[in-house]
């Protein structure tokens, strides 16, 4: 049986760590950067498919030459993709010492310090990776994420915003957008901007599992298990259900999760 989808991941670009609703224990995630709005191609090199194996094989060309940046960025993906934060972070950080000014290895690095949960020293890392007369959407997405994880909503909405001015109706975006009206209870905005992603047609599928959520949220459990189940096989369709079951039952108010593993353990 397939791994059932986690509901309320975040999208983060790109992504940072997960925003979501109420805890759920038990779904394992691979980080911010597995999640709708995570950083793309445009910011970094592709995560690779077996990262056991890549951890191996650019764990070696690393430590052969600390100043390898290719190696180092795909080296740490692929620790962060494994669950071993802190290690993602001293690669990043040795590799952007060696290598000052790379704006891909800024994004990892940033991603990795979201992951452990400083998020104020990722966002400021971030803030490095792009700048103002050449802004990167997916970095102001992920950017955003970290405000909402550290409760600045308002201010994670303006980042939102401007990524939306460069990328009109971009689904991650949008679902980041959605998310951190879900964390301050405005239960309807959330719902309307999780529909505009979930409508564009090439929203990943953890967007529908957000709408799911924040429908359910409103009391319309029915609708919101018709959503969670669409186009899924019976087995998976049956743990997503009991997943948001779960976490509709929890009394919990709405709040930011630390990480994507200790949230849900929510991209």
């Amino acid at each position: 049986m397939r791994q059932p989808f986690c509901l309320a991941r975040l999208l983060a670009t790109a992504a940072v760590t997960t925003i979501l609703a109420v805890g759920l224990a038990g779904c394992k995630t691979a980080g911010m950067s597995d999640v709708t709005g995570s950083i793309g191609s445009r910011a970094e090199a592709a995560p690779e498919a077996d990262p056991v194996r890549a951890i191996e094989v650019y764990g070696e060309r690393f430590r052969a030459n600390p100043r390898d940046a290719d190696a180092a960025l795909r080296y740490g993906q692929a620790l962060r993709a494994n669950g071993q934060r802190s290690q993602a972070v001293a690669v990043f950080e040795q590799a952007s010492l060696s290598n000052p000014g790379n704006k891909a290895l800024a994004a990892g690095y940033g991603r990795a310090l979201a992951d452990t949960g400083a998020f104020q020293r990722a966002f400021d890392i971030l803030a490095s990776a792009h700048t103002p007369a050449n802004p990167d959407w997916r970095i102001l997405s992920v950017q955003g994420a970290v405000l909402d994880q550290m409760s600045r909503h308002d201010e994670a909405r303006g980042y939102y915003e401007t990524a939306l001015k460069i990328r009109p109706e971009d689904p991650s975006v949008l679902s980041n957008l959605g998310l951190s009206y879900m964390l301050s209870k405005d239960l309807p905005r959330a719902e309307s901007t999780l529909r505009r992603a979930y409508g564009s047609g090439s929203a990943d599928p953890r967007v529908r599992q957000n709408l799911g959520l924040v429908v359910g949220l409103q009391g319309r459990f029915g609708e919101a298990e018709t959503i969670v189940k669409a186009d899924l096989p019976p087995e998976e369709a049956a743990a997503n259900v009991a997943y948001l079951k779960q976490m509709l039952s929890n009394k919990g108010a709405p709040r930011g999760a630390r990480s994507a593993d200790d949230a849900m353990g929510r991209s």
